[in-house]
């Protein structure tokens, strides 16, 4: 009886253990999803905009030679308009559906609404509102957690941005290195 009792109490340790370790592993599915959806949210965003349009930036002093440091930027890449488009980043979030890899039951999220109203094959993507709810709430969590990081990414024009700020800089994504680019 003693064995028994045993081999249950280890049995059930062990799926506890395993479900706490698919908890971790969906939770950051979630975070690495959010980012490289944030990443890709922004791009579009700055590709939007005008990139004749310029803003000028810096101080509007006269420094003691007479000489003012005023500098001219793009404004899609300017510290406002930055800090504006994430401002309402998350909110797009509502636009994408989870999708479940099914050789490594890794989730990923693609965008499951077209920018220009086209119809899309949403074959491939759950559509569930919690799933939403948790992409945005990461997303929101990752804005504020990462604000200086993101505005410093993209106002330097960095390539490959998904891996270097969800990847490397903030650890988001573990996984993500093996992501094609196109893909989310």
């Amino acid at each position: 009886m003693r064995g028994t009792v045993h081999v249950l109490a280890s049995c059930l340790f062990l799926c506890l253990l395993l479900s706490c370790s698919q908890a971790a592993r969906q939770g950051q599915d979630i975070r690495c999803g959010a980012c490289r959806a944030l990443v890709d949210e922004l791009e579009w965003a700055i590709s939007q905009v005008d990139p004749k349009k310029m803003i000028q930036t810096g101080s509007f002093r006269i420094n003691p030679d007479g000489s003012q440091s005023i500098r001219e930027v793009p404004l899609a890449r300017s510290e406002g308009h930055l800090l504006e488009l994430m401002e309402n980043v998350c909110e797009r979030m509502a636009d994408y559906g989870e999708h479940t890899d099914s050789s490594t039951n890794r989730k990923s999220y693609i965008r499951i609404k077209s920018r220009s109203g086209e119809a899309m094959d949403l074959s491939e993507a759950t559509l569930d509102s919690r799933v939403t709810s948790s992409l945005k709430f990461a997303c929101e969590t990752i804005v504020e957690q990462n604000e200086d990081e993101i505005i410093e990414f993209f106002a330097h024009e960095t390539e490959n941005v998904k891996d270097k700020l969800c990847s490397k800089r903030t650890d988001l994504c573990d996984h993500a290195l093996k992501i094609p680019h196109d893909e989310l």
